[in-house]
């Protein structure tokens, strides 16, 4: 088990720079490289979710024990799952749903509070034992002040300008998220009504992308929600960068996971 754990880590290092790759693809317009780039993605989501299947499977109770069953994946990591999938900041309510969807866990395992006191055991590990972790679950940052955003997690070892929230973030990250649900829902040979009702809450907000009667096609949400990201992706990113360079220059490396509680970060002339 810990060979399939380490792979699994060097995987999602894997899937965080092909990420990055594609979205630096589509902001130089360079769609033969964003294609090859996504297709190295999937390949690479694919061999994630085999190795988390084979990490469930070693990890699988004895039935035949009359001891009551535990979860199989404790909170900590039912949200890093999701949030991997997501690749952006979410709440406590879609990280619920995305692993209740695709990971078949309760969605009422990953409580709004319980995530609270969970990122709060975070800061306290981290602020005691520096990188102890190979991640922590971690804030997003507001771009204005550099404070925690309100509701939403993150992994630490995202790059700084994707947990910075600004003006368009939420929308930019929830047409991202939508994206990769989707297509990661395309890829299973039978979809469950948790998954289904996860695709039409996407679609149902995004123009264009839901079907008639309340049907969701994985291709027309996709291609709808990718015609409006490229809309703002390019700003956003710059209002992004803007705010994590202020970031490491006047914070720590505590305070860029965890957001600065004392003060108020702001731009000095």
């Amino acid at each position: 088990m810990p060979f399939v754990a380490e792979s699994i880590e060097n995987l999602e290092r894997r899937i965080e720079e092909l990420r990055a790759a594609v979205r630096r693809a589509v902001m130089t317009r360079d769609p033969a490289r964003a294609k090859a780039m996504r297709a190295e993605l999937r390949s690479a989501e694919r061999d994630w979710e085999q190795a988390l299947t084979d990490l469930t499977d070693e990890a699988e109770p004895n039935t035949e024990s009359s001891k009551p069953e535990m979860p199989l994946v404790p909170v900590r990591e039912q949200v890093h799952h999701a949030l991997t999938l997501l690749s952006v900041p979410a709440a406590p309510k879609l990280i619920a749903e995305v692993h209740a969807a695709f990971y078949g866990a309760s969605a009422t395992g990953i409580a709004a509070s319980k995530l609270t006191h969970l990122r709060r055991d975070e800061e306290r590990s981290f602020r005691t034992t520096r990188h102890s972790r190979p991640y922590y679950l971690c804030s997003a940052l507001t771009a204005e002040h550099l404070a925690p955003a309100r509701g939403l997690l993150a992994i630490s070892t995202w790059p700084l300008e994707r947990r910075i929230i600004g003006p368009l973030s939420l929308r930019v990250d929830f047409l991202t998220a939508a994206i990769n649900v989707t297509e990661r829902a395309a890829r299973m040979p039978e979809q469950e009504p948790g998954v289904t009702r996860l695709l039409w809450r996407f679609a149902s907000t995004i123009p264009g992308a839901a079907e008639p009667h309340g049907a969701v096609d994985a291709a027309t949400v996709v291609k709808a929600a990718q015609a409006e990201l490229d809309v703002h992706v390019v700003a956003d990113q710059s209002q992004r960068e803007a705010a994590a360079e202020r970031a490491r220059r006047q914070m720590d490396e505590a305070e860029q996971l965890f957001g600065s509680k004392l003060r108020v970060v702001r731009e000095t002339a």
